[in-house]
């Protein structure tokens, strides 16, 4: 039993072992050009996490690791934790105000997201298995440890885990905090040159 491609509150998750899963929206404001890097950390405890967290970081507990979230500029480093990576620059808008929102995602190949957008950049920290995003631009694929995959503000996009592992992953949406995080996107079909 999995969430039907949509992403659902991490407490209606009801025993689901896959899909989608949002764990905290975040509102962040504006962003300098500098401050629009997905800082990845671990901590021990949550106690610990939530001691080194800034009013731009989120702790959040998945895949059994206690992970401390921020946006911040590159380089940005919370005391006494395990930086685990740096995603970014994420394309922002001087002025616009953001709100980050997390999620945690656990798909098998071949499970595919809803075709959708967002208004604001997406990003992910996959821990294992691959992702391949298609959108009008092509397809692209995302595996564990790779940092390069960020879906900037407004093109339809459809997921779909690929490859032999479960996908789990950390999520992020940057989105316009004046705007629905994701919208279904009704104005575009894949082509489906991702094979699950």
């Amino acid at each position: 039993m999995d969430t039907g491609g949509a992403c659902i509150p991490a407490s209606e998750r009801a025993g689901r072992p896959y899909g989608c899963f949002i764990h905290a929206a975040n509102p962040i404001g504006a962003l300098g050009p500098d401050a629009a890097f997905w800082q990845v950390e671990t901590y021990p405890t949550a106690a610990a996490a939530s001691k080194a967290k800034t009013a731009r970081g989120v702790v959040l507990e998945a895949f059994d690791k206690v992970w401390l979230l921020t946006i911040a500029d590159s380089g940005f480093r919370s005391p006494g934790g395990t930086h685990v990576a740096e995603i970014g620059p994420l394309p922002t808008t001087v002025g616009t105000s953001y709100t980050a929102q997390y999620m945690e995602a656990v798909f098998t190949p071949g499970m595919k997201s809803r075709v959708h957008r967002h208004s604001g950049p997406e990003a992910w920290y996959t821990l294992s298995g691959e992702t391949c995003l298609e959108t009008p631009e092509g397809s692209f694929v995302g595996r564990a440890g790779d940092t390069r995959v960020i879906v900037p503000q407004g093109p339809p996009m459809e997921l779909t885990a690929t490859g032999t592992d479960v996908r789990r992953a950390l999520v992020l949406i940057l989105h316009d905090s004046s705007q629905p995080h994701t919208t279904v996107a009704s104005d575009w079909v894949p082509k489906g040159l991702c094979k699950g």
